[in-house]
């Protein structure tokens, strides 16, 4: 506790000067030990402290209780109040700090009653807010059944050691404000020992993965890519999934598409491979895939009775790796029965709207992790759930969480391109773990690399693919 104190410390100084007014709560458990400890050590930098420690039950953790002694001893203690009953609040106004301890990660219930009131508060005020760990009410997991008032509004939370699940949802963006993990010098070696259901991705993880092709390579080596997609009017999902399956490195890609479809992709993609759908304008006709090493199929397909039929008759007898992404998830989420009849490792590449449609409404990130987590369990297979820290949940439960992208990648074609390279890697050789793992990393490194030089606003799904090279670039180094 008091080396996590000290660098809680650190960086309370780092951001805030000594002109500004400290006002510290601590809870009675350990997270209001780690306040108890900070207060202590910016009074010793001259920060001008005011201490409230709750201890209504009259029961504190034993190093709350420690840290409650150190603070007590010391000499020209400005402000220290004991709360065991009546709570006359401080004044909090702009301008002033506050250091939330009241609750971390201990925390399994909403926050009521008096508690409850002090969050509101807070949460009314002006100051600022730096929460220890968490912010105080949020839980660490499942927030389903939280009480969203009585959740301390973090400017700044200072997470100890560990990033925290609840901290990857959208909705609790409000609560956790800026996000910092402070390294408290846990043991490395004992974590990884760990068993852990979630994992984030990092770079050093993704580059493990990463295979340099053989100097002597040639594209038959490099693997044969089946892409289907793109009934008619919807030509440019092809041409985004065909470009980034290229671009991603499969040795010859083919694309198949309606006839209406040929000259455009004929112009757009010279590179590729064209095979003609019977029809003008959807997909009504199955390809074999005998020859194949992966297909990618759905962006811009259509929902059509015909391409239905067509699209599980495709899925049931491709013998290869299958990414099914955009309208092929939508016929299926139609046709449950037919999830059923899914070939074992399937890729599936929902958003979270796609993903509610196939496994019905979901109250929050949470209940929709847990969908996408049960669902690649059932199939057996992978279930990527896209997003800002995209999900992929693997057929024995674990969940791998992405690094990478950013909000200027919520934009048309985004997705069509991330199957483009998954497809790619597969058709290239690798399994599908990591086809899935490098593949949405690169997918988002592309779309950080892209905005750094573009901006978000005006980030577009063809600007991931021409930064994917650098992507690669990036990786190998």
């Amino acid at each position: 506790m008091e080396r996590s104190a000290r660098v809680l410390t650190r960086a309370i100084t780092e951001r805030w000067p000594k002109s500004v007014p400290v006002v510290v709560f601590a809870g009675p458990g350990n997270n209001g030990g780690d306040a108890l400890a900070v207060a202590r050590m910016l009074m010793e930098q001259d920060y001008q402290v005011q201490t409230y420690l709750f201890n209504i039950t009259g029961h504190l953790s034993a190093d709350c209780a420690e840290n409650k002694q150190r603070l007590s001893d010391k000499k020209g203690l400005p402000l220290y109040i004991e709360v065991k009953q009546e709570f006359d609040p401080p004044r909090l106004e702009k301008g002033m700090l506050v250091v939330d301890g009241l609750f971390g990660s201990g925390l399994n219930k909403p926050l009521a009653g008096g508690f409850a009131s002090l969050v509101k508060y807070i949460n009314a005020s002006q100051a600022e807010v730096v929460s220890i760990d968490v912010p105080s009410g949020l839980m660490t997991e499942d927030n389903t059944y939280n009480v969203s008032t009585n959740i301390v509004k973090a400017t700044q939370t200072l997470t100890l050691g560990q990033l925290k699940l609840s901290f990857l949802f959208a909705e609790n963006q409000t609560y956790v404000g800026e996000l910092r993990i402070l390294d408290i010098n846990l043991s490395k070696e004992g974590i990884a020992k760990m068993e852990a259901h979630y994992t984030f991705m990092e770079e050093e993880n993704v580059r493990a993965l990463y295979r340099p092709r053989h100097p002597f390579a040639h594209k038959g080596q490099m693997g044969r890519a089946l892409v289907i997609a793109g009934c008619y009017g919807m030509a440019g999902a092809a041409i985004l999934t065909t470009k980034a399956c290229l671009r991603a490195g499969a040795g010859k890609v083919t694309v198949h598409s309606p006839k209406r479809n040929v000259p455009i992709l004929q112009t757009a993609v010279p590179e590729a491979v064209l095979s003609i759908d019977r029809e003008e304008t959807i997909f009504t006709e199955g390809v074999a895939t005998e020859d194949f090493n992966a297909v990618g199929v759905g962006p811009g397909l259509g929902t059509s009775e015909q391409t239905a039929i067509t699209l599980i008759a495709q899925l049931r007898r491709t013998q290869c790796p299958l990414v099914v992404d955009a309208d092929a998830l939508n016929i299926l989420a139609n046709r449950r029965a037919w999830l059923q009849q899914l070939p074992k490792g399937i890729i599936l590449t929902p958003h979270p709207k796609e993903l509610d449609r196939m496994e019905g409404k979901c109250v929050d990130s949470y209940e929709r992790l847990t969908k996408a987590r049960e669902l690649a369990e059932r199939l057996q297979g992978y279930v990527i759930l896209k997003g800002h820290h995209t999900a992929i949940c693997m057929p024995d439960g674990h969940v791998v969480f992405n690094s990478t992208g950013n909000a200027g990648m919520a934009t048309a074609g985004s997705g069509d391109v991330l199957t483009g390279i998954i497809t790619a890697l597969l058709a290239r050789g690798y399994e599908r773990p990591a086809a899935c793992m490098l593949g949405v990393y690169l997918h988002g490194l592309a779309g950080d690399l892209a905005a750094a030089e573009l901006g978000e606003e005006s980030l577009m799904a063809s600007d991931i693919i021409n930064y994917l090279p650098k992507a690669f670039l990036r990786i190998q180094k």
